[in-house]
């Protein structure tokens, strides 16, 4: 790392909400990081948990936090960037966390290739204990496969340059589960984006309680709201995804909640 990337501020938020059983591994997963020039700020959405009591520990190697009602996620996660100074952003949920080189490694591929605006690689699925359960299915996308329902990036393993997401506007709070598609494609509109096979950056915590499980029917709607608002077409692949989604929706929810039953099963027994 030369000291050029080393200069280079990379702001990372994390929104949360009564989160305090995982919040400590996903602030010291961004404590931890190899990279030296990290802004980290915590936006708490007036927990009623010890989620606050978590914070204050860490509030000596925070750049900011704050501790507030709010109109959810999305909203929690522009306000912490409305605060960042950075470079490069990125947003890590509160029950996610961090490989140790993960900002190290998407900064050194930013700063050697200028062209590219947004980086992500790999997100292993962990359960509700950190283990390894499978692997998210990352791949390469583009603007026009966005289009098409092809997203394939991992929120969590993603990190893209300030002055574009400033260019392309905040994150759409109407937008519960989608904003990161949303901004997908507005990020993949006005610049290219890399996906770098093999460089495993998060960890993707599927439990009980987190959206992708417990909410995961209204994902898929909120992407055709997206797609309709950028004038497509009813008569599309998106329009056909979302439909045959809807018939497999109980099977892929099912998948997920079995695999996070097996794993606790694993943990139970031994």
């Amino acid at each position: 790392m030369n000291a050029k990337t080393d200069r280079t501020l990379v702001s990372i938020v994390t929104p949360s909400f009564n989160q305090a059983r995982f919040l400590p591994a996903t602030i010291e997963s961004v404590l931890a990081q190899t990279y030296p020039n990290i802004e980290y700020i915590v936006v708490d959405g007036a927990s009623t948990d010890d989620s606050v009591d978590v914070i204050r520990r860490y509030t000596d190697r925070l750049a900011d936090w704050v501790s507030e009602p709010d109109k959810g996620q999305t909203e929690a996660i522009n306000k912490g960037f409305a605060r960042a100074n950075g470079e490069i952003l990125a947003w890590l949920n509160s029950d996610d966390t961090y490989q140790p080189e993960a900002v190290a490694e998407a900064v050194a591929y930013l700063q050697q290739h200028p062209e590219i605006g947004l980086v992500y690689g790999e997100a292993n699925f962990i359960d509700e204990h950190g283990q390894v359960i499978g692997r998210f299915p990352a791949a390469q996308t583009d603007y026009e496969r966005l289009r098409r329902g092809y997203v394939h990036i991992p929120q969590q393993a993603a990190f893209w340059r300030a002055d574009l997401f400033r260019q392309v506007g905040t994150l759409d709070e109407r937008l519960y589960f989608a904003m990161d598609y949303d901004l997908w494609r507005k990020l993949a509109a006005v610049s290219r984006i890399k996906y770098l096979p093999g460089r495993v950056w998060a960890n993707f915590r599927l439990h009980g309680d987190s959206k992708t499980i417990a909410e995961d029917d209204r994902c898929w709607p909120e992407m055709i709201e997206i797609h309709r608002r950028g004038n497509g077409g009813w008569l599309s692949v998106i329009t056909i995804k979302y439909l045959l989604r809807r018939v497999l929706a109980p099977l892929v929810t099912w998948r997920r909640r079995r695999r996070v039953r097996s794993a606790q099963m694993r943990e139970k027994h031994g």
